[in-house]
């Protein structure tokens, strides 16, 4: 009996894998001849679809929301990088620039030296320019512990841009050729007519609208042409001869016709004074 039951299970499993092996055949067969799978495969299938859809776009979402985030934080740290490296190239580029206008100023006041022959180049710094006074004087860093002294001539450049009118300790104020007021000390000029004959007059005043001095108190007739050199003439012993105040750029009569009147560009740009020349005589 024992053995017959043996028997019997060996039986069961062999009908078992049989009836496996003709349920895959049939499988297979079925699923080559068919371009869809089984309905319920289908549906299993769709329900798995759903599902992972269900889940993958919050995720999705969520995972592209980070994404954007972090890639506007680090267009923002970009963009401040940025940002900070244009304002340090803009900075460096000023500095640049106010160097390079103030090594030509000095630059120019060097040459200036060079020429001053028979005078001690004391070399001073505007300091103070108010606009009330703007074309009447400024005040320099410079006084009498440098050794300037009241009326020495001040120059800018190659020309000449007024003299010291008041000397302190450590500073000193500069009255300039286009100071209008009339208690101003006018400077003794001359400029050279074409007979050869030199022609003699004072600053009379400037003209801010035209950027012109005016030389009045001329009382001769000789021809002078455009483009003359206007020199100082030494007349009156405060200022001395020869310093250059600029060309003359017209002619013409006073208001009553009786004397010319000589209008001169100067040569110093009065209006951008940032170093001088105070020229002190040599003894």
């Amino acid at each position: 009996m024992h053995k017959f039951f043996s028997n019997r299970k060996l039986v069961i499993v062999m009908v078992c894998i049989v009836i496996s092996l003709g349920l895959m055949s049939f499988s297979v067969a079925v699923r080559d001849r068919k371009s869809t799978p089984p309905l319920i495969q289908q549906f299993g299938n769709d329900v798995a679809g759903f599902t992972n859809t269900v889940v993958s776009t919050p995720v999705n979402a969520i995972s592209n929301g980070f994404s954007s985030i972090a890639g506007l934080l680090n267009t923002y740290q970009e963009n401040q990088i940025l940002s900070k490296r244009v304002d340090q190239i803009t900075s460096t580029q000023v500095r640049d620039e106010a160097l390079q206008r103030e090594n030509a100023k000095l630059r120019s006041q060097l040459k200036l030296n060079d020429t001053l022959t028979n005078y001690k180049a004391i070399n001073a710094a505007v300091i103070t320019r108010t606009p009330s006074s703007w074309q009447n004087q400024v005040i320099i860093n410079r006084g009498a512990n440098a050794g300037v002294k009241k009326n020495m001539p001040v120059l800018v450049d190659t020309g000449l841009a007024g003299r010291v009118s008041e000397v302190n300790k450590t500073n000193s104020k500069v009255e300039l050729i286009t100071n209008n007021n009339d208690a101003t000390n006018r400077f003794a000029i001359e400029v050279n007519a074409t007979n050869g004959k030199v022609v003699n007059g004072i600053i009379t005043g400037y003209n801010k609208n035209t950027g012109l001095v005016e030389m009045g108190n001329v009382t001769t007739k000789a021809k002078i042409k455009v483009g003359q050199k206007a020199y100082t003439s030494g007349l009156g012993g405060i200022t001395p001869k020869g310093l250059y105040i600029g060309k003359v750029a017209k002619v013409a009569t006073d208001d009553y016709g009786l004397s010319y009147k000589i209008y001169i560009t100067p040569a110093a740009d009065l209006n951008d004074i940032e170093a001088v020349t105070v020229a002190s005589r040599e003894q």
